[in-house]
C-alpha cells in the first residue's frame, strides 16, 4: 500500500523535475546559492559570503558603499548604517576573525579577532579567508568599501 504511494511521489517529482529542468534526487534538499560580495581595505580585497538572512539582503541591496569605520576593543571595527536593517539578533557565542554582523539594526561590525561573547547580533556575512584581515584593518579607523564585484 505504502508502496503505490512512494511510487506516486517519486513519479510527481519525476515530472516536475522534467517540467522545470531540475536534476533532483528523491529526498534531495536544496542548499541556498552562496551569494558573494566583498570588502575591500585600502589594498586588500576580502570575499565575503553572504549569510541567508532578511538582514544580509538589505545590505548587499545598499552596495556598493564606502564606509568610514571606527575601531572598538581592538578586536573590531564598527559604524552606523544609513539606514536601518531587519533583525534577527541571537547570541554567538564565539565571535570569529572575519564575521560581519549587526548590532542592534544600524550598527555594522566587522570582527578581526575571535573570542566569546554574551552579545547578539544579526549575521551578515562572513570573510571566506580572513588571514591578514587583522594587519589590514589594523588598530585605527578605517574606510572600507563593500561591493558586490
Amino acid at each position: 500500500m505504502c508502496g503505490g504511494l512512494v511510487k506516486t511521489a517519486r513519479s510527481a517529482v519525476a515530472i516536475a523535475c522534467l517540467v522545470t529542468g531540475a536534476n533532483l534526487a528523491v529526498g534531495a534538499t536544496v542548499q541556498p546559492e552562496e551569494i558573494r560580495m566583498w570588502m575591500t581595505v585600502g589594498e586588500r580585497r576580502f570575499a565575503i559570503t553572504q549569510a541567508d538572512t532578511e538582514a544580509a539582503r538589505a545590505f548587499a541591496a545598499m552596495l556598493p558603499f564606502t564606509i568610514d569605520m571606527a575601531d572598538f576593543n581592538s578586536n573590531e571595527k564598527h559604524a552606523e548604517l544609513p539606514r536601518t536593517l531587519p533583525t534577527s539578533a541571537n547570541r554567538p557565542g564565539t565571535i570569529h576573525n572575519g564575521d560581519l554582523m549587526l548590532y542592534g539594526s544600524k550598527t555594522l561590525v566587522v570582527f578581526y579577532l575571535s573570542f566569546d561573547s554574551s552579545y547578539s547580533y544579526t549575521r551578515l556575512g562572513r570573510a571566506d579567508d580572513p588571514a591578514g584581515l587583522a594587519q589590514a584593518l589594523g588598530r585605527r579607523d578605517v574606510r572600507i568599501t563593500f561591493s558586490r564585484n
